[in-house]
C-alpha cells in the first residue's frame, strides 16, 4: 500500500535485546513457502517463491494456479510459482504426512511461546492489529484480532542481528492489503519470521510478503 500523504508517520517499536529462539521447522516441512491442510487459493498472477503443498487434501484444494503435472506425477509447476507444486494424491504425496506432521509440531511450538514485552509492556494486539507502517525488532508479537498490514509498509528490523527471530501469533486472520510490502532491514531474513495464523492467510494482488 501506498500512503500519499504530505507527511508519513513510520511507527517503531523497539524490543530490549530481546533474545527468541527460533522454531523448529523440521526438514520435510522446512522444505515448502505454503503448506495447508485445507487448501491454497489464488488469483491471477502472483508469485510463490518456494515448493508449495497441500495434505492430507488432494491437488484439487489448490485453486487459481495453472498447474502443470510433471511427467514423474510427483509434482506440479506453475508459472505462478517459482518452484515445485506437490499434494497428496500424487506419485509419493504420502511423503508430506510428514511435514504436515512437522508443521503441526512448528505451529504448536510458535502458538506456545510467550508474549515478550516492549518497555514493559507485553506485545498484546499492537496497534489493535493494524501493524502496516510499523517497524517490529525481534520479539513475540500476540494477537487475538486480524493482524492487519494495511496502512503502509511492515519491516521487520534485525538491529545488525541476522539471527534474529520474529514470531506472529493470532488466534484470528491475517490480511494485507494490496501494494504494501514486508522489508527486511537490518540484517533481518525471512527464514527467520513466523506467522502462527489460526485462520486465513490473505495477500492481496500486488503485496509482496515476507
Amino acid at each position: 500500500l501506498f500512503l500519499l500523504s504530505v507527511a508519513v508517520m513510520v511507527n517503531v517499536i523497539k524490543g530490549a535485546s530481546i533474545n527468541v529462539q527460533p522454531v523448529e521447522l523440521g526438514n520435510a516441512a522446512g522444505d515448502f513457502a505454503i503448506l495447508a491442510k485445507t487448501g491454497i487459493s489464488t488469483v491471477p498472477k502472483p508469485t510463490v517463491t518456494g515448493n508449495i503443498a497441500v495434505s492430507p487434501i488432494t491437488s484439487a484444494a489448490i485453486t487459481g494456479f495453472s498447474l502443470i503435472i510433471d511427467s514423474s506425477d510427483t509434482f506440479a509447476t506453475s508459472t505462478q510459482v517459482v518452484g515445485k507444486v506437490k499434494a497428496s494424491d500424487y506419485t509419493d504425496g504420502s511423503n508430506l504426512i510428514t511435514a504436515v506432521g512437522q508443521m503441526k509440531d512448528a505451529y504448536n511450538d510458535a502458538a506456545g511461546r510467550d508474549t515478550t514485552a516492549t518497555n514493559g509492556i507485553d506485545n498484546l494486539n499492537l496497534g489493535g492489529g493494524e501493524i502496516g507502517g510499523t517497524t517490529l525488532t525481534s520479539g513475540v508479537y500476540t494477537f487475538d484480532v486480524d493482524v492487519l498490514i494495511t496502512n503502509g509498509d511492515l519491516t521487520f528490523d534485525g538491529e545488525g542481528n541476522s539471527d534474529a527471530v520474529f514470531i506472529i501469533q493470532t488466534s484470528k486472520n491475517v490480511k494485507q492489503a494490496g501494494s504494501t510490502s514486508v522489508i527486511l532491514s537490518g540484517g533481518a531474513k525471512a527464514e527467520n519470521i513466523f506467522w502462527q495464523v489460526a485462520q486465513e492467510v490473505v495477500v492481496a494482488a500486488g503485496s509482496h510478503m515476507e
